[in-house]
């Protein structure tokens, strides 16, 4: 696979999450850690803000700025991903939640309650003024 490949993989994939160029901010300073002179001379990290989503992402990963851009791109659409397939799991979750709440007792269970209820009503109905005839 070559870099052009890599960067059209990228933007079709960029598409898909809706991403656009126009919405992101993009600074690049220096580094920090190890590297020694070279670190501490060039702008080469990488920060990427979505503004519609506000995720904020920072990639140092290469020595060259172009390929910490486009990890950082690479890290912004997995994050907006996971959001994404967070929020699909919480809304089955939910729809899952009210679906049990609402579906009927088994019989068997059901009469069980009755049946408890019963005796307790009958508990509660044997109290009660004591009288004298």
């Amino acid at each position: 696979m070559t870099a052009s490949d890599n960067d059209d993989a990228l933007q079709r994939r960029m598409a898909k999450l809706k991403i656009h160029e126009d919405d992101l901010v993009e600074q690049f300073t220096r580094g920090t850690g190890a590297g020694g002179q070279k670190i501490n001379k060039t702008s080469s990290t990488v920060q990427l803000k979505h503004i519609p989503s506000g995720l904020e992402v920072r990639c140092q990963r290469e020595r060259s700025q172009s390929a910490n851009r486009y990890w950082a791109r690479v890290e912004l659409c997995d994050r907006l991903e996971e959001r994404k397939a967070a929020a699909k799991l919480e809304a089955q979750n939910e729809r899952e939640k009210e679906r049990r709440q609402k579906r009927k007792r088994p019989r068997g269970l059901k009469e069980k309650i009755l049946k408890t209820k019963h005796k307790r009503s009958d508990v509660k109905s044997k109290r009660g003024r004591v009288r004298d005839d």
